[in-house]
């Protein structure tokens, strides 16, 4: 007999948090705004359904922490390229769509340049 344990409901919610992180933090660096909504059309990294275990989710919780690590390092390294496929890889496991290779963003960091993005988080906001 094995026993399992099922995720939590705040794991859920630290996951969709780490989703909403890349699409207002990481994906802004590196993706017009037309891009990043194709992306939510086409569902990536869209959780669909529950993870079964507590154990899926945790590894779920640490592709993506990895991959936020990853894109949020100052200078592209290709020592992390097979880190990240990995974790692309992963996550693309759970159900996940990912669809980039750690390539894409290596040379989009090389070329990017600040943009305004409907996708980002305000730097500052009006309380009323």
């Amino acid at each position: 007999m094995k026993i399992v344990f099922a995720s939590t409901p705040s794991q859920e919610e630290e996951i969709n948090g780490l989703v909403r992180y890349i699409y207002s933090n990481i994906f802004p660096l590196y993706f017009t705004d037309e891009e990043i909504c194709q992306f939510e059309r086409l569902k990536v990294l869209h959780t669909s359904e529950e993870f079964n275990t507590l154990k899926d989710a945790f590894q779920v919780m640490t592709c993506i922490q990895t991959l936020i690590s990853i894109l949020e390092s100052s200078q592209p390294d290709e020592q992390y390229a097979s880190l990240f496929n990995k974790n692309v890889e992963t996550l693309t496991e759970f159900g996940l769509l990912f669809p980039f290779k750690y390539e894409h963003f290596e040379e989009a960091k090389n070329i990017r340049i600040p943009m305004l993005s409907i996708y980002s988080k305000a730097d500052n906001e009006l309380l009323i």
